[in-house]
């Protein structure tokens, strides 16, 4: 036996999407796809950690949530022990590398078609990487006109650990509470991480940290379909 699941295995899905067409659309294409058990279906973070839902599930995760978002809700789902699959409006690079560093298994837009959506969900569920075509097209055309961190950047083991924790998402006070120290270190550490790598932005540290090797970046999937657009009422179009 192999570790990865065959696709026809049933799939463990939940949803955490706080627009109500968007979810109501997602969860129609779910109920009706063969071989998706859906549990839950939330509009936040904080209501998905007092839900039951089987480990291993792959986590359909929208960004721009009420209360804990972005990389941090990223990293607190992970952290329950699911695979996270984002699927969000914020769509450039910068959320994009955030998200994956923080642990995100894919990443896709919200205009995705139903088919690729189900293709990502079970190439997650199998502990592969899938990022859709359009999003990764953003992250090199984006990393094509910055310039890449010099490798030979010196960071301190203690200045790796921070970077680290900042591109999983965490807060300064997390990231004290995490290394033992205090917030006032944490932030003289960051400062100086700044310093050296010539970033002032969290979101810049979180790209540095993936091109100095800190945090990895997604696995690029070969080229899919083009998106197709949603309908209407915010849905997807249907499967023909």
């Amino acid at each position: 036996m192999t570790e990865d699941r065959p696709e026809t295995d049933r799939v463990d899905v939940a949803v955490i999407e706080d627009h109500p067409l968007y979810r109501h659309a997602v969860v129609r294409v779910l109920t009706e796809a063969e071989g998706i058990e859906l549990g839950a279906v939330v509009d936040s973070v904080a209501r998905f950690h007092v839900h039951p839902q089987p480990p291993g599930s792959v986590v359909l995760l929208d960004l721009g949530l009420p209360g804990i978002a972005g990389a941090a809700a990223v990293f607190q789902v992970c952290e329950l022990g699911h695979h996270v699959l984002v699927v969000s409006a914020q769509a450039e690079s910068e959320q994009v590398l955030g998200a994956i560093a923080a642990g995100a298994k894919g990443f896709l837009s919200k205009d995705v078609d139903v088919d690729e959506l189900l293709t990502a969900i079970r190439t997650v569920a199998q502990g592969r990487a899938y990022v859709s075509a359009v999003v990764a097209g953003m992250i090199i055309k984006d990393n094509a006109d910055r310039p890449v961190a010099a490798p030979d950047v010196a960071l301190s083991a203690r200045e790796k650990q921070v970077l680290r924790l900042v591109a999983a998402g965490e807060r300064d006070v997390d990231i004290a509470r995490i290394l033992g120290i205090g917030v006032r270190t944490v932030r003289g550490y960051l400062d100086r991480i700044r310093d050296k790598l010539g970033e002032r932005r969290r979101a810049g540290l979180v790209r540095k940290a993936i091109q100095l090797g800190l945090a990895s970046p997604p696995e690029v999937p070969g080229p899919s379909r083009p998106v197709a657009p949603r309908d209407d009422a915010g849905g997807f179009e249907g499967r023909r």
